[in-house]
């Protein structure tokens, strides 16, 4: 599952994955995204942080927060790319993962392939 607002980066990351041979469910809203895992699990999940109304921080809280997915590998998918924002993602928060804005096609590819070999 891919969820960001912005459609060119659910575009971009979906051209590539499916590119890589895998499925995407796109979500354009943190909203969309919660209803979606209502009837849907993912393998992976690549979250936005920065969104309206849902951010990414409340959507990654009702993932962990729901019995049927709390295990989901979630990467945050995001712009914010300081040292203390990813330091308080990965330690603080305890996100599975963290990809920075702009991403280069083969980071994209061996960060999904990592998380999802992990979950093995």
């Amino acid at each position: 599952m891919v969820v960001d607002d912005e459609p060119d980066t659910v575009d971009l990351v979906s051209l590539v994955l499916e590119g890589e041979g895998y499925e995407i469910m796109p979500a354009y809203t943190g909203r969309e995204a919660l209803d979606m895992l209502s009837d849907a699990k993912p393998d992976l999940i690549l979250l936005d942080i920065m969104m309206p109304g849902i951010d990414g921080w409340n959507v990654y809280q009702s993932i962990r927060k729901n019995e049927k997915t709390k295990d989901l590998p979630v990467v945050m998918l995001t712009a914010k790319a300081q040292s203390i924002d990813k330091m308080i993602g990965l330690h603080v928060v305890g996100v599975d993962g963290y990809l920075t804005k702009p991403f280069g096609r083969m980071e994209l590819v061996d960060c999904v392939k990592a998380h999802l070999k992990e979950r093995k």
